[in-house]
């Protein structure tokens, strides 16, 4: 199941940056994303919670920038997967695995701070070994 999708809602809790076993950063994150609508008059309101996951720099970059509260936009892809309990049950989650990921300039504004490719590949023995070429780019700069 791959589908592609665009949120727009407000964190739950400060992102949980983790790392793998072998050094890849990934960061969770929960958001609530809220719907207003009117029925028969009467605004109502519902509010639906979705669990998002920001692999490597993105991972990183959120944790550092972003909190419990602050209101985001995410763009990536729904996937599902199966995981087992601590008692043995096998379940399945759908979540979000984030292509693009920023604060929401609406209601707020941010400092920009561009982080150097030289010091991200510094601790990887040069050669961009320790940070692989973005999917889309490749070695591109952005901007």
């Amino acid at each position: 199941m791959s589908s592609n999708v665009t949120l727009i809602g407000n964190l739950v809790d400060d992102p949980e940056l983790r790392f793998t076993p072998s050094g890849v950063a990934m960061a969770k994150i929960r958001m609530a994303v809220n719907r207003r609508y009117q029925r028969d008059g009467e605004w109502q309101e519902q509010t639906s919670f979705f669990n998002v996951v920001a692999w490597g720099d993105l991972g990183e970059n959120a944790a550092a920038s972003l909190n419990k509260g602050h209101r985001i936009v995410v763009t990536g892809r729904l996937q599902q997967r199966e995981y087992e309990t601590r008692e043995g049950e096998k379940r399945n989650t759908v979540e979000i695995v984030a292509d693009e990921l920023g604060p929401s300039l609406r209601w707020a504004q941010v400092q920009i701070e561009r982080i150097s490719r030289d010091s991200a590949d510094a601790g990887s023995g040069g050669g961009g070994g320790g940070r692989a070429p973005d999917p889309v780019y490749g070695d591109e700069e952005p901007f």
